[in-house]
């Protein structure tokens, strides 16, 4: 026989539902909607938030790169400005920058011919292009990056010399104009969305 305390136990573990009967504890097929949907929100927004933080890394860490290779081509500059004078400034336009760095970054695929098919290559990656004489970075993240070259998205950086042009013509002349030094110029305009 099952005493009146043991009923009164199970009856109190339990919940009526609307009709009066009573219902085992546990979650509706709503409230389990409801966490889901509470759960996949929640997910998304994290993954958006990482998509993000990965787009900031590849960003800094281009940056960082282009700021290194500004600061080597700033002291070989002044190195070769004491050595050799002005004049020899010119012969440092168009070369390799990454040639001015004691350790070249780790994602440098080295030079390359102008040949090779960049959509080849893997994304996020450095390279000089021999023919052209500048240097290409691969964007990984192209639909947060404007400008640069298309297909695939990069962006081209090359040594040129700042000059006073004497003669107005735009062009540097070596016999009218004065080199005053040189820079890491990117050679079509670009940035980072966010």
């Amino acid at each position: 026989m099952i005493s009146q305390h043991a009923v009164a136990v199970a009856v109190s573990h339990c919940n009526p539902n609307r009709t009066g009967e009573i219902k085992e504890g546990g979650f509706s097929l709503f409230e389990l909607l409801v966490v889901i949907i509470i759960i996949s929100i929640l997910m998304i927004l994290a993954i958006q938030r990482l998509l993000a933080l990965q787009v900031d890394a590849e960003r800094v860490v281009m940056e960082s790169v282009v700021g290194s290779l500004r600061s080597a081509l700033g002291i070989k500059v002044a190195e070769t400005f004491v050595r050799q004078g002005p004049a020899s400034l010119a012969t440092l336009e168009s070369s390799n920058p990454m040639n001015l760095l004691a350790e070249v970054p780790a994602n440098y695929l080295g030079e390359l011919d102008s040949s090779m098919d960049p959509a080849l290559l893997e994304r996020g990656n450095w390279y000089f292009d021999t023919g052209n004489r500048n240097l290409v970075y691969l964007v990984n993240n192209s639909g947060y990056f404007s400008g640069g070259m298309p297909d695939p998205t990069r962006a081209r950086f090359a040594i040129r010399i700042v000059y006073s042009d004497k003669n107005g013509n735009g062009v540097y002349d070596a016999g009218a104009d004065v080199i005053e030094g040189l820079r890491l110029a990117p050679l079509e305009s670009y940035r980072w969305i966010k």
